[in-house]
Parts: C-alpha cells; structure tokens; sequence
C-alpha cells in the first residue's frame, strides 16, 4: 500500500470512528430522561418524613399514570426551602400553606393556584394544653388574655395553620407574643412534634393545624390524659396546590389544565385515590384560586412575614 493510500484509509476509519461515536453519544444522551422531562412535586415539610414519603409517592405514581410522563417527589428540609425550590424550578408543583404559597407566588410571577382540599376552603387551628398548666377550655376569645405569661408552641415559623393564624387571633384579643412566657414563643418545627411537645410538659400550650390533630388522635399518637384542645380559630382559607408557569412550554400545551384536572379527578372510589385522600385528610380536592387566599397574604403583611 502506498503512503498516499494509506493516509486515505486512515482518514476515513477516523470519520467512521467519529461519527459512531456521534451516533453512540447521541443514543445515549437520549436514554434518560432530562430533568425538564420529568415533573418535579414537593410539599412543605408539616409532618414526619414517613408520612409524607408514602403520601407523596402515592401521589406521584397515580400523576405518572394520569399525566403519562415521569413523576418524581423532590423532600425539602423546611418550609422556606419549598419556597426557594419552587421559586427556582427546582419543584414544579409543589403542596403550600397558605402564607408559603402565597409567598411562592408573589415570589414566582405567573404561578398558578391549582386545587385545595374540601377541607381548606375553611380550616381551623387548634389551641392544646398540657393536663398539668391548669388552663381549662376557652369558651369566648376574649379568654385568651389567660395565655398571657404561659410556654406556648408554633410549628414553624412560615405556618399558617401553625403559626401565621394562632398569633394573629391572639393578637385581635389582646395577646401579644411578647406577654408569653420568655418574651416570646417558641418553634417546634412541626404541627406532629408541637403535640409532641405540649403533651411531654415542656410547653404550657401550642397551636397547630386541627386536621393534623385529630390524625393524630385517631390514629392514638396523642394521651388525652395529659394534652387537651383548649381552643378552636375561626375559619381561613389554607392549603393549596401550586404550579409553576413554565410547565405549558415544557410539556406541552394545557399540560398545566391536565394536572389541575388529575388532583381534581382524584377519588375515593378507586384504591390509590382513596390511600391519597385519607392521608391529606380529605374526601376530594376542589378548586382554588389567588383571590381565595387574599386575607392570609393581608394577615402575612401586617405579621412581617410577606414584604
């Protein structure tokens, strides 16, 4: 073989070899899925991670059946964190309160409340003292002047049901924070490890969703010989779904209509819809709108929580 021959051979196993390699590279950039293929969900982390793992992967594997594209639950460490994750497209859709999720979408323009359980559209937080304080049931919220000097407990510090709510009704009846004991209140982190608190006598009394409550009762977690509901809130609106702007452009157009239409669609007549529901603690999801959560984003303002 002659060098020019030679030179002829070589160069052309070496545009062979490159485009195999192109052709292989290309197969398998393709293989797995991209992140933006896949549809990122979380929620604010309000109760144990077991409960919340099994709920949402519950949840994610009836929206990869509905949605037919990849569902993954993404768990964030605090509710601030949900926040952030969402605001950056970290989380697609993502299970707020209502003062996170108003927060998410001051923070996230264009964002789109989706649904809120049946139970939302009115919920109520709960005031539980510890057997041993002495505080008896508050008939009237003009009785709440008795929590003036007492341990109490929020969840976190961006709840709603847990924190945002509680101290704005102490506030209406002449409760400051700052008439508590300690000159303020203290955070457990949780609506589950609040009760856990008040019941183990290191607080006085604390405030938490009321739902969570009586999960916790019904499923024997909470000793009613030492902690008690003291108080019931008035209603607010809460919970709700919430989605990223993005999602039409990534995954198609109305893909953002069919997700809101698979929370809305989810029903106690089938088995994994019936698991799903009972754990949010609700019969179905209806839906929601930015308006219905004007009052907690008022209430977030005068508190410092949304500026």
């Amino acid at each position: 073989m002659s060098a020019r021959e030679h030179r002829a051979v070589t160069v052309t196993g070496l545009i062979a070899g490159f485009a195999i390699a192109a052709t292989l590279s290309s197969c398998s950039s393709s293989t797995p899925p991209s992140t933006d293929d896949v549809l990122k969900i979380g929620a604010i982390p309000d109760q144990n991670p077991e409960k919340l793992n099994r709920l949402y992967g519950s949840l994610s594997a009836e929206l990869n059946a509905a949605l037919e594209v990849p569902v993954k639950y993404i768990p964030v460490s605090n509710y601030a964190a949900a926040v952030s994750a969402f605001r950056t497209g970290s989380l697609d859709v993502v299970w707020f309160g209502g003062l996170t999720g108003v927060q998410a979408r001051l923070q996230t323009p264009g964002a789109k409340v989706l649904a809120q359980r049946d139970i939302d559209a009115k919920f109520t937080s709960v005031f539980i003292a510890n057997g041993a304080s002495g505080l008896r049931p508050i008939t009237s919220s003009d009785q709440l002047v008795q929590l003036k000097g007492r341990r109490l407990a929020f969840g976190s510090e961006s709840s709603t049901s847990g924190r945002l709510m509680p101290q704005y009704f102490l506030a209406e009846n002449g409760v400051s924070i700052t008439d508590l004991a300690g000159g303020g209140p203290g955070f457990s982190g949780s609506h589950d490890a609040t009760i856990a608190v008040v019941q183990s006598g290191a607080y006085d009394v604390g405030a938490l969703n009321e739902q969570v409550w009586r999960s916790n009762v019904e499923e024997g977690r909470v000793d009613p010989t030492k902690v008690t509901v003291i108080w019931r809130t008035p209603t607010y609106a809460d919970y709700h779904w919430l989605a990223r702007p993005d999602l039409d452009r990534r995954f198609g157009s109305g893909f953002t209509e069919r997700v809101q239409n698979a929370l809305l669609s989810l029903s106690a007549e089938t088995e994994a819809g019936s698991e799903i529901l009972e754990l949010f603690g609700a019969e179905r999801f209806i839906p929601a709108r930015d308006e219905d959560y004007k009052k907690i984003e008022s209430v977030g303002r005068d508190l410092g929580k949304i500026r």
